[in-house]
């Protein structure tokens, strides 16, 4: 039986805040086929994504609040074999539902996802590096291969500016879910990004990577003669620009604001505008 624990720190629901950069890649794709796109989206958000939180829950035993749970429950050995079976899984179901290049694409980033954690490896005990392997992997290249799986012609033609925005969509919030964490972080042996910029200069610091994801959308726009798609960026993402604000003027009065119900909030509203924003793309 599956225990309570197992299901809680696979964190199904987190799966959410990936969802901008998967419809982001659908709306790029100039003929969709369907069949791909709905089997892609189970693949990855049923089972990498939450294997890959699982995973990373299992290795660090998390006793204060993580992303998207405040009250993370103590992992057990099943969590460990359940996130090898989903993992199994996903690349045998991308394998007979898609092909063998997005089966690699899906082993390769389960490889990074479990070196990012792992005890021996652990990429995100460095600040630089852990950073970039989150944007290029949840970014960058899970744009590259959505992009390829749900495209009819699936070739591996990905367009570049798009793979950029995809990498800056994630590194621009990225750093703001670690900034209530740095005591946890410290205890634990890791060092993030956010830790070596200080709270305030991660607030400045994911400013300017927003401002250079806008100036790729107004490029995109640019490129295929398309207004729409930077004047539609522009409104859908005022919320999110409206609530950074806020929260960093809360910071800069008192650092205690930098906490995980604000930084969750942050995670929702953007999760949210960006996904409207790459649906309405879509539909249009």
């Amino acid at each position: 039986m599956i225990q309570r624990s197992t299901i809680q720190l696979l964190r199904f629901h987190f799966s959410f805040f990936l969802l901008p950069v998967f419809l982001f890649a659908i709306s790029q794709v100039e003929m969709v086929n369907w069949r791909h796109v709905f089997f892609v989206f189970i693949i990855l958000h049923l089972l990498v994504y939450p294997a890959s939180n699982g995973y990373n829950s299992y290795v660090d035993k998390d006793t204060k609040a993580i992303g998207g749970l405040a009250n993370p429950m103590m992992p057990t050995k099943q969590l460990y074999y359940v996130t090898i079976v989903m993992d199994v899984a996903a690349v045998l179901l991308a394998l007979f539902t898609i092909d063998v290049w997005f089966a690699f694409g899906i082993m390769l980033y389960i490889v990074t996802s479990r070196a990012y954690s792992y005890r021996d490896i652990r990429f995100k005990k460095y600040p630089v590096t852990g950073y970039l392997t989150v944007i290029v992997f949840q970014g960058a290249f899970m744009f590259a291969i959505v992009y390829y799986a749900c495209s009819v012609s699936t070739q591996l033609h990905v367009p570049w500016l798009c793979m950029l925005a995809a990498a800056c969509l994630i590194g621009g919030y990225y750093p703001l879910t670690q900034v209530y964490q740095h005591a946890e972080d410290k205890r634990d042996g890791v060092y993030t990004i956010s830790m070596l910029l200080g709270i305030r200069w991660t607030f400045a610091f994911c400013s300017i990577i927003f401002a250079l994801a806008a100036t790729c959308f107004w490029y995109l726009a640019y490129i295929k003669q398309d207004k729409r798609i930077f004047h539609l960026f522009m409104i859908c993402m005022l919320p999110v620009f409206l609530f950074f604000l806020w929260w960093m003027q809360q910071v800069w009065r008192d650092a205690e604001k930098a906490n995980f119900k604000n930084s969750l909030w942050m995670n929702v509203t953007a999760s949210f505008c960006a996904s409207a924003y790459f649906l309405t793309l879509i539909f249009l």
